[in-house]
């Protein structure tokens, strides 16, 4: 069994991984037709507390509802990218973005976003018995999906959750990540 993850629960929750998310990145009418441009992240990882997510669907499948207070419109998530791609800064290729190239500087740089001592970087090693590669969140590109859209395609596209231990940890990181401040150059 593996020690990082454990299978989903029956609604959506925080640290459950989802493969192959369409995201609408924008939409131009002109003329009266409307051209959609959307991107498909392989997999994304669920960022929303639990207790909100709990509380939208208790609250969504209660006859009748008490009230609309506690719903969702949408559910925050960051993509998860092979790590191989992301050393050498190739993740976002196909958008057209170069990344930094960690593969031209030293081993050093693979054991600091490893060890997860990188704040903009969290490093997931899935195990043998997982279909996954070692993989490496990046918390710069963190976005909203619709929180009916994930319920609706959960038992097609849900991996699997990752255990309570380890989605804390995630979920620390990327608070501290959100929350740093930038200083301005002083030169």
């Amino acid at each position: 069994m593996n020690t990082i993850f454990c299978e989903p629960i029956e609604r959506v929750s925080q640290g459950d991984i989802f493969r192959d998310i369409e995201y609408l990145e924008h939409y131009l009418e002109k003329d009266g037709i409307i051209s959609i441009s959307k991107i498909t992240f392989p997999y994304v990882y669920i960022l929303t507390q639990d207790c909100d997510l709990a509380q939208d669907f208790k609250f969504r499948t209660q006859n009748p509802p008490k009230g609309q207070d506690k719903y969702l419109i949408s559910v925050l998530v960051v993509p998860i990218y092979n790590a191989e791609f992301v050393y050498s800064g190739e993740h976002l290729s196909d958008l057209g973005y170069t990344m930094q190239n960690f593969t031209l500087g030293l081993k050093r740089d693979f054991q600091i976003i490893k060890s997860n001592k990188n704040p903009r970087y969290h490093f997931l090693d899935f195990g043998d018995d997982s279909a996954l590669p070692p993989s490496i969140i990046d918390f710069k590109q963190y976005f909203s999906i619709n929180i009916r859209y994930l319920e609706s395609i959960k038992n097609a596209n849900r991996v699997f959750k990752l255990k309570p231990l380890f989605r804390e940890d995630v979920s620390q990181r990327f608070s501290s990540f959100l929350s740093r401040i930038g200083l301005p150059d002083l030169e």
